[in-house]
């Protein structure tokens, strides 16, 4: 146990550094919600309440972009260097290195919503209390599952050249239609019945939940559920046939 922990640290700690010399993803993915933020909440008075639904779909937004291209991009692109399957032949078990990989990818995602944070407290009505922020955030880390899951799965079923698009096109409508950047209150009729299907919806909602109390909809967190069943089995399914076409 403490030789597996040491190698979930090491990758960790290596994953870390790789991606903090290399900081313009970083950099990116944390300031994109925040300028959204800056450029579409700050300027208008919408009241505290959807003032604070709107930090916390952008929070949403950049947990989303940041576990999606993190996974969805960076294993793909990982599994086309020589060093990582090299790793996979090393007499080690496989989830010390996974687990370093959700780890560093989890850590740059708490990075993301740092400034989202701050400029929600600085510059908008939003509000909450100290122990519902610290909810707010493990619902983050639950809403971001199927993102998590679903961008192994891109990651280790598709060539680098494939992932990248395909996460474009995955990432921007389904954070559109979850209401990440436009309350869902706006939405048409025929919006809103795709709106809570999207699992960026259910992640919206339980979030908003955590932090404002707002009842959410319990079919968006009935899907939300589902998706994130969906996308684990997507993800060991990946794994399992990348690791059974080129280690065999």
């Amino acid at each position: 146990m403490t030789t597996s922990a040491s190698l979930t640290r090491l990758h960790w700690r290596y994953l870390l550094l790789e991606n903090v010399r290399i900081p313009i993803g970083i950099v990116s993915a944390a300031a994109f919600p925040a300028l959204s933020l800056l450029f579409f909440v700050v300027p208008f008075d919408y009241g505290a309440e959807q003032e604070t639904a709107a930090v916390v779909g952008l929070t949403v937004f950049a947990v989303m972009s940041s576990f999606l291209f993190t996974f969805g991009v960076g294993v793909a692109d990982d599994r086309e260097k020589s060093w990582d399957p090299y790793l996979r032949t090393l007499p080690a078990p496989a989830w010390p290195r996974i687990a370093g990989r959700i780890l560093s990818g989890a850590t740059f995602a708490l990075v993301a919503i740092v400034p989202v944070i701050v400029v929600g407290a600085l510059f908008t009505a939003a509000t909450t209390t100290v122990p519902r922020l610290a909810l707010g955030i493990v619902a983050l880390l639950v809403a971001g599952l199927p993102f998590l899951l679903g961008g192994l799965a891109i990651g280790y079923s598709l060539p680098v050249k494939a992932a990248l698009p395909v996460t474009q096109l995955i990432f921007f409508p389904v954070a559109f239609a979850g209401g990440l950047l436009l309350p869902p209150m706006l939405f048409p009729g025929w919006l809103e019945a795709v709106s809570v299907v999207t699992p960026a919806r259910g992640a919206r909602d339980l979030v908003v939940w955590a932090v404002l109390g707002t009842p959410p909809s319990t079919v968006a967190l009935v899907v939300l559920a589902a998706w994130i069943v969906l996308t684990a089995g997507l993800a060991v399914w990946g794994y399992r046939r990348d690791e059974g076409r080129r280690f065999r």
